[in-house]
């Protein structure tokens, strides 16, 4: 089962779901502009918040994360603007830890909290947000973001899957973090491979040399769950960090754009690109220049990725 018969011309929208942020007339205009931009998928992203890296229960019916209600308007405006919908259920940490470091003993130790026990509040979360995706026809589901400590249970990860399989009749990825994706060893469980490709603007066509054979060995479709670059000065160099100083150059995320996509146009394995990120409350179009963030809306490479995308749509080559 591939489910990517055309190139996936995507973005992230409505990052990180908080609570009251997606159904607003404004949440509704930010989904419009989107998907005029030729986005033909979209990634419904949003965060239930754990206290620490420590702790194990995530309460994701609580706020700020956005409510069931907000979440299915979102991915039925979505389905009525034309694109498809991989529903992407993160856990964030409340104190600002990446969530890549939530981590615990390898095995379960009595009186520490423990794998079993975070897995088990995780699959909770994952499972009801696999309810909603089939409930509302959603094609592919995320069972998790970035994950690189807990990318080594893979019993655990394999025990989620299984148990999102009986709940999901979709297309299943995981979106493993840059630079992981020779080291992940669950592939065959789910069917779409997918990675956080924020590589240094020079480095494309090295990571995808490196990515390549572990695509083939999968026979599974590859796409990029999350790329781009902030319209920022140095963040080609460091795509990645949403911190870096620097002053707003939309032409500093056009060039990342434009070596990008160059890079994924040589590649037919590669079947899609989901960028990061286009917000549910969206800047007025004057403050564009002012806009340091990774939405290119009304900036170059927002008028770039228009074109881009329309020309995959009619499956025509990229420059």
């Amino acid at each position: 089962m591939s489910g990517l018969d055309t190139f996936v011309c995507g973005m992230t929208w409505g990052w990180t779901g908080v609570r009251g942020t997606w159904l607003t007339d404004a949440a509704e205009r930010s989904m419009r502009e989107m998907a005029d931009h030729g986005v033909t998928w979209t990634a419904l992203s949003y965060a239930a918040l754990q206290q620490t890296p420590f702790s194990t229960e995530i309460p994701f019916d609580a706020e700020p994360t956005v409510t069931d209600a907000e979440i299915v308007s979102a991915i039925r405006r979505a389905h009525a603007l034309g694109m498809r919908v991989c529903l992407k259920p993160v856990v964030n940490v409340a104190d600002g830890t990446w969530r890549a470091h939530i981590g615990f003993f390898d095995w379960d130790v009595p009186g520490e909290p423990s794998w079993t026990q975070w897995f088990a509040s995780y699959t909770r979360f994952i499972v009801h947000a696999a309810r909603i995706a089939q409930a509302e026809g959603c094609a592919m589901l995320s069972v998790g973001c970035e994950m690189v400590r807990a990318d080594g249970q893979e019993e655990h990860w394999r025990r989620l899957i299984t148990a999102v399989r009986a709940e999901f009749t979709g297309l299943i990825t995981y979106n493993c973090d840059k630079y992981q994706e020779d080291r992940i060893t669950r592939w065959d469980a789910v069917d779409v491979v997918s990675s956080s490709g924020y590589y240094p603007v020079d480095t494309w066509e090295d990571q995808l040399d490196r990515i390549e054979p572990v695509v083939r060995a999968s026979g599974k479709p590859f796409l990029f769950l999350e790329a781009g670059c902030p319209s920022r000065s140095g963040s080609a160099e460091r795509p990645n960090d949403w911190t870096l100083p620097g002053e707003p150059d939309g032409g500093e995320q056009l060039r990342y754009y434009r070596a990008m996509f160059r890079a994924l146009s040589r590649r037919d394995w590669v079947r899609g690109i989901v960028l990061w990120d286009w917000p549910a409350h969206l800047y007025a179009p004057d403050d564009a220049g002012h806009n340091d963030d990774y939405c290119p809306y009304g900036k170059p490479a927002g008028a770039f990725l228009r074109e881009t995308y329309r020309a995959l749509a009619r499956q025509e080559p990229v420059g």
